[in-house]
């Protein structure tokens, strides 16, 4: 494909308009939104309210004037429109490995005689270090992790949850969620999705699934910032089974009495723990809002046109350089992002980056690119691939430093 040919698909593409609700820099190529979304213009304006006016002005009156106790259902209700829920079976509140921390024990309390927590090896680490204090956590559970391949053969009469990530963060291999939560529940065990690298990027229908339990972030594809909260999802028929293990005021059946005994308030709302963090849930909410804003067939439709470009061009033009690519080519296996391994992966990145392409790198040897349909353009694929090209013709990245130790990837 020619530059020319690049551009005239953005002249036809019905989403082009939605990049400019984002703040971007002049000059960079931002393929990282699987990592950090990039800032929307309304979430600046709209933090920017609730600093100067709400906490500003309103001070501690806004909890209830501007509707701050309000939310984590708001924000979760409308999340819960993303991916197929109920809109009183999702909460916005604390970090992703928090909730899924609270998740996972409430699960295996819920499933006494049970002794198995199930995942994958080569999940996301701090998916499986989560799993490891759940399982500590929990008076004579035990933690099992398998190959990948072998989840489903090893759900047996003793697993009490199975924890996947439904889109790999290094590959972006999609699970087939559907079968894998039946597979679950024809073992009598609980189903626990790690929607992170999902959700705001492909399809999702828990109801449709069959899900018991989810968690996700704020700060990938919802564009919510950097930190923003995340949420949890429990499954209306559950809510009545399963008890947090982590309880707080903001769970309370009525926080405000300031009882001394503890009354966990009804459904999702018993997994709230402590005050709500507004300024990160503004952010979030903005974020949401311009997701909610864009047609899911417009958007899943030229994530796939995205990343058919990326893999054509990178076929085309980068053939012999040691690239492998990790991501399945059928649409319905595959997140939003595209990875490739090569042995000098951290020193091409650094390469890209200075060059104003901005993808990461994971270890060993991963480059990831994020194809986020909202913002951008095929013409910013094309460029991409030509400044790769470019790098790698001529051995630029061997100037690249090498990786040091402990510096964020």
């Amino acid at each position: 494909m020619t530059h020319e040919e690049a551009l005239a698909l953005d002249r036809a593409d019905p989403l082009a308009s939605v990049r400019d609700k984002f703040l971007l820099s002049e000059g960079v190529i931002y393929l990282d939104g699987n990592s950090l979304g990039p800032l929307a213009r309304s979430a600046r304006a709209r933090i920017a309210d609730v600093v100067d006016r709400e906490w500003g002005e309103g001070l501690i009156r806004s909890w209830n004037d501007a509707h701050w106790i309000e939310a984590p259902r708001r924000v979760g209700g409308k999340i819960a429109r993303l991916i197929g829920a109920r809109p009183d079976e999702v909460v916005v509140a604390d970090s992703t490995s928090v909730n899924l921390h609270k998740l996972l024990v409430a699960a295996l309390r819920a499933r006494p005689g049970r002794r198995t927590l199930l995942t994958e090896t080569g999940n996301f680490p701090t998916d499986l270090y989560v799993a490891h204090g759940a399982a500590a956590a929990s008076p004579g559970a035990n933690l099992r992790a398998v190959d990948p391949s072998a989840v489903e053969d090893a759900i047996d009469g003793d697993t009490a949850v199975v924890l996947l990530t439904h889109v790999h963060y290094k590959s972006a291999a999609r699970r087939d969620m559907a079968r894998l939560t039946a597979a679950a529940h024809a073992a009598g065990a609980l189903m626990l999705w790690d929607l992170s690298h999902s959700v705001g990027a492909v399809p999702l229908d828990l109801a449709a699934c069959g899900a018991d339990l989810a968690v996700g972030c704020g700060y990938k594809f919802l564009n919510g910032g950097p930190g923003a909260p995340a949420f949890l999802f429990v499954a209306e028929r559950l809510q009545a089974e399963l008890f947090s293990p982590l309880t707080g005021w903001m769970g309370h059946a009525a926080p405000f009495d300031f009882s001394d005994d503890w009354r966990p308030a009804a459904g999702i709302g018993q997994f709230l723990t402590g005050t709500p963090p507004i300024l990160g849930l503004a952010g979030l909410e903005a974020g949401v809002d311009l997701a909610l804003g864009v047609e899911e067939t417009a958007r899943d439709r030229k994530a796939e046109a995205l990343w058919n470009l990326f893999a054509r061009l990178m076929e085309s033009r980068l053939a012999g350089h040691g690239f492998h690519l990790l991501t399945p080519g059928d649409p319905a296996l595959r997140g939003s992002h595209i990875a490739y391994a090569h042995p000098e992966g951290y020193r091409i990145m650094q390469a890209l980056i200075a060059r104003g392409v901005i993808g990461d790198f994971r270890e060993p040897g991963v480059v990831r690119f994020g194809l986020t349909p909202l913002y951008l353009s095929f013409e910013d694929v094309w460029r991409a691939i030509d400044i790769l090209a470019q790098i790698m013709a001529v051995g630029a990245w061997k100037h690249a430093p090498a990786r040091t130790p402990g510096r964020v990837t």
